[in-house]
């Protein structure tokens, strides 16, 4: 389904709601606005397989846009507002992006969109909540586009950019789905909505950047089935408690990070806020620390459901809250491809055994767009139908996966491979931690060493005693040689705003030739 068909049945109820202003849009206007978009779209001369852009904050129009996509048979990229005008530029010319919606407060984002020659022309570059120079007005083309119901809604899908933390964004395309928006369900639809239970009567809290996959997607879902989204501008974590309580929200979506920082708050602010509405709580885009699941679970109750996946889709596991408890650290089995694990000849390892996570579907599901070698790389040596995102990890006999880190982030020291996710897992859960990231750092003897980078709790200060104290305690829980040799304190570290350490960023002051 799609909000046409609640636009009819419930055209007054709330698609989206802004948490911080309870601004809304309902199903009547979202149905009604992404109308007359896929028809100025159309007059524009699109046709099927064409792709827009957008590029804004967390905001309402956001699912107009994404609506009037989908249901012209368009590509929709959703780009990071907070990436610079040139990176945002190397996105649109690599999707091909033949219109662009921006919304004003991001507008260093797009400010040198004139340069492509798609967007150079008259309507191709619209912009929302102010001017941007050289955009038109969003409120103005909504209300010259034709009203008219569509008759030919073939279905459009997302084209998205893995987040770049190990190198340029790629492009992730897809085939384009066969069948009309009111008839085929969309991918995430499919499966998501009856494995978790979405329907008319969820309510489900989106405290993530929409321009990520799975907020996007599945605030797509929600709107599919005919349930309310409750948008965050962006996650804090008491006001994330807050909507939890005033909207009774039923089903969230989250990544680890923002569990240890609910966690984190004093103990009179988690129990002032009522939680118990809620039934599924799913967390991904990074392995939870087991210590991590096991307080959510404590203090949600078994509502807290976990699978690890990709923007390229190459395949997915999944574990649910008792399973969780039964097997601390794993991200589940696989329901979407059959995983083998492989070391770096691709020569498959047995059970218990560390090496590259790949997932094996019976066709490549995706590409990197406009890039044949990437999209090789991520293929197995021998089996074309073997993909992999650059995640290692075992499987143990009962066949759940346990991801150790990903490959680019493996320290070799001493010719000794350490993970450092797992001394990260260990010290995260120290009172005196707030954030933590573990790196190699250059050492004349060892090649590289591994290296605590640490944002202190409030009311903790740096020092060597503490430094010490980290260090002893990560021995006492992980083998010694997986510890960390020194820890740096730091202000903050760099992630991303939907939770994901940037550790290129963080090497560089410490690798500064080879960055």
């Amino acid at each position: 389904m799609f909000p046409g068909v609640f636009a009819k049945s419930t055209p007054d109820k709330p698609a989206v709601i802004r948490a911080a202003t309870g601004e809304q849009l309902t199903y009547r206007q979202l149905d009604e606005n992404s109308t007359r978009l896929a028809n100025y779209l159309e007059s524009l001369g699109l046709e099927r397989g064409d792709n827009i852009a957008v590029v804004s904050a967390n905001d309402l129009h956001v699912f107009e846009v994404y609506w009037a996509a989908l249901r012209s048979g368009l590509y929709v990229t959703a780009v990071n507002h907070h990436l610079t005008a040139g990176e945002t530029n190397y996105i649109l010319e690599d999707c091909n992006a033949q219109v662009l919606f921006a919304g004003a407060s991001v507008a260093d984002a797009v400010s040198a969109s004139g340069e492509i020659d798609a967007l150079n022309r008259p309507g191709r570059r619209i912009a929302w909540g102010g001017d941007i120079a050289g955009f038109d007005s969003y409120d103005k083309v909504l209300a010259n586009a034709s009203a008219e119901p569509r008759t030919d809604q073939p279905r459009g899908t997302d084209m998205l950019y893995s987040s770049g933390t190990t190198g340029r964004p790629k492009g992730i395309k897809t085939p384009m789905p066969e069948g009309q928006v009111d008839q085929v369900p969309d991918t995430y639809t499919a499966i998501f909505a009856p494995m978790y239970g979405f329907d008319e009567n969820t309510v489900y809290l989106s405290p993530a950047p929409l321009y990520h996959a799975a907020p996007l997607r599945y605030c797509g879902v929600t709107n599919s089935v005919g349930g309310t989204v409750i948008m965050m501008d962006r996650f804090e974590p008491e006001e994330a408690l807050a909507a939890i309580e005033k909207y009774k929200v039923t089903h969230s979506q989250w990544v680890p990070t923002m569990f240890i920082r609910m966690l984190k708050l004093p103990d009179e602010v988690r129990s002032k806020y009522d939680v118990s509405s809620m039934k599924i709580a799913i967390h991904a885009a990074a392995p939870c620390p087991a210590e991590v699941k096991k307080a959510m679970i404590e203090w949600w109750g078994p509502v807290i459901h976990e699978y690890y996946a990709s923007t390229e889709a190459a395949g997915a596991t999944f574990i649910g809250p008792q399973e969780a408890l039964e097997h601390p650290g794993s991200v589940g089995r696989p329901l979407l491809g059959v995983i083998h694990i492989c070391d770096e000849d691709g020569k498959e390892l047995p059970v218990g055994e560390v090496g590259q996570v790949y997932f094996e579907r019976e066709d490549v599901a995706f590409q990197y767009h406009n890039d044949p070698e990437k999209t090789r790389a991520a293929q197995h040596p021998e089996h074309e139908n073997w993909s992999t995102t650059g995640d290692v990890g075992y499987v143990d006999k009962e066949g759940y996966l346990y991801l150790t880190d990903r490959k680019a982030f493996m320290i070799i020291s001493g010719g000794v491979n350490i993970y450092p996710q797992e001394a990260e897992n260990v010290l995260i859960n120290h009172p005196a931690v707030f954030d933590v990231a573990v790196i190699g750092v250059p050492d004349p003897d060892l090649g590289e060493v591994a290296k605590a980078c640490v944002q202190l709790a409030e009311g903790y200060t740096a020092s060597d005693e503490l430094a010490e104290e980290l260090i002893s305690f990560t021995k006492d829980n992980i083998a010694a040689y997986k510890a960390p040799r020194s820890v740096d304190f730091v202000d903050e570290l760099p992630r991303t705003p939907t939770g994901k350490l940037v550790k290129g960023e963080l090497r560089k002051k410490y690798w500064p030739a080879a960055s």
